[in-house]
């Protein structure tokens, strides 16, 4: 009979040794690349709820209608760029400059897309589109560097 026992010297070989290491490694970055800004996704997905809910929780979908569809659907919009964050970062980093623009339109749309904003709609969504710019020039930067690896 046939000693299939492994001894212990027989389970310590080093990875380095094994013939397919170096494919190994390139396809485990090839998997996480991109993935340096993997702690942004959350606060991403959260920023852009707290936007499309925002209309609600300050009260004033009776005075800014237009605001109120406006920010709901950009705030759509930015939890779906941090959920292609999280599914495929390696294809939908390059759209981390799309979130640095929607901050700035965020910024501006108070007086562009509402009529006569007051004072905690105006600063609504300023906050918001200036984390949406600080996060996806954040974002932009990492894939930045990771593809340069």
């Amino acid at each position: 009979m046939a000693n299939v026992s492994h001894t212990r010297g027989d389970t310590t070989h080093d990875l380095g040794s094994h013939p397919d290491a170096p494919e190994m490694r390139a396809r485990y970055d090839r998997v996480l690349g991109g993935r340096d800004v993997m702690l942004m996704d959350g606060p991403v997905f959260l920023l852009g709820l707290y936007c499309a809910v925002s209309p609600w929780i300050l009260h004033f979908t009776s005075s800014q209608p237009s605001l109120v569809a406006h920010n709901l659907v950009l705030g759509i919009a930015i939890a779906v760029l941090a959920l292609g964050f999280t599914r495929a970062p390696e294809r939908m980093y390059g759209l981390s400059w799309a979130m640095c623009g929607i901050g700035i339109w965020m910024i501006i749309s108070p007086w562009v897309v509402g009529s006569s904003p007051d004072t905690g709609v105006i600063w609504n969504n300023i906050i918001i589109g200036a984390l949406a710019l600080i996060l996806g020039t954040a974002c932009a930067g990492a894939a930045a560097k990771a593809s340069k690896h």
